[in-house]
């Protein structure tokens, strides 16, 4: 039978995740700073393109972000899990994980798969990778 990660595990990696967010934003700004004037909507940009599309991106082409992997975890389509989400699905996935927070984790332990709410909302499943 075929074991899945439970809430420890998928903290640390939205953990890790966050942090490499962060780093990827002081990375940017430090970017920025190195030129005399930087439009608004490119700071803008920069936001959207690190918080709404990293895990979307890395999850749709890899099946996990580097928190996952290092974590030893792996995202991918419930019903047959050597497929990845597409990049909709893992959009919408991180939208619903982010605006539902820790109370999407909640349900994680009351299920056999601890799917979490935006794993059943999109049909994914997190695995340990093999």
């Amino acid at each position: 039978m075929r074991e899945y990660p439970g809430i420890l595990d998928r903290v640390k990696a939205a953990f890790m995740d966050g942090i490499i967010m962060i780093i990827l934003m002081i990375l940017a700004k430090q970017l920025f700073q190195m030129f005399d004037e930087v439009p608004d909507l490119m700071r803008a940009l920069a936001f959207i393109l690190i918080w709404a599309v990293y895990e979307p991106l890395s999850v749709s082409l890899t099946g996990k972000t580097l928190g996952h992997a290092a974590n030893g975890i792996c995202v991918k389509k419930d019903q047959n899990h050597d497929k990845n989400l597409n990049f909709v699905s893992a959009l919408f996935r991180f939208i619903i994980k982010f605006f539902l927070g820790w109370i999407s984790l909640l349900v994680v332990s009351t299920n056999d798969k601890r799917r979490a709410i935006h794993d059943y909302a999109i049909g994914s499943v997190v695995l340990y990778k093999n």
